[in-house]
């Protein structure tokens, strides 16, 4: 695809976005798997559910665009869930790799957050109202993900990975 005009560019972030959520709809549930704390657990649930939503409405805009969203993958997302995948099959206390999972999920977290600005900034440009507003919508769901894994590594798991060690 050429970039000719900001549109092209914009169409092209919606592209990098619509792979790296319908990769992390594929990932999401292997990390519930992998996490034992439950409040971990039940946040990664949630916001599987609203990265499908995410996916929906990158298909709302692209249908208003008239474009596909596919035939792209988002090689920094395919890094980032590699990367989750392997703090996963490491040999780890529970803590331990519960803090790890929401270190790689935050990754996640800030490259989407990145890029739903990106994309929010581009279609506000080109006076796209609706995209715009879906892409906030998006935006701020994902910012609210990165603050609760914040706290709940701040206030309970980093804690407990913690003690386990003092323990020892």
């Amino acid at each position: 695809m050429k970039l000719q005009t900001l549109q092209d560019l914009l169409v092209h972030e919606l592209k990098d976005l619509y792979s790296a959520e319908t990769q992390l709809v594929k990932a999401l549930p292997k990390m519930v798997r992998a996490a034992t704390n439950d409040a971990l657990k039940a946040g990664f649930e949630e916001h599987l559910e609203e990265t499908k939503n995410h996916v929906t409405r990158l298909d709302q805009i692209a249908k208003s665009f008239d474009c596909k969203l596919t035939g792209r993958r988002c090689k920094a997302m395919e890094g980032l869930i590699e990367e989750g995948g392997e703090l996963i099959s490491e040999d780890a206390e529970d803590a331990v790799r519960d803090a790890g999972l929401i270190g790689a999920a935050q990754r996640v977290e800030h490259y989407e957050i990145a890029g739903y600005g990106t994309a929010r900034a581009l279609a506000a440009c080109l006076g796209f109202d609706e995209a715009v507003r879906l892409l906030s919508e998006t935006l701020d769901e994902e910012k609210a993900a990165d603050e609760k894994l914040t706290e709940l590594a701040e206030n309970t798991i980093n804690v407990e990975a913690a003690e386990m060690a003092m323990a020892e």
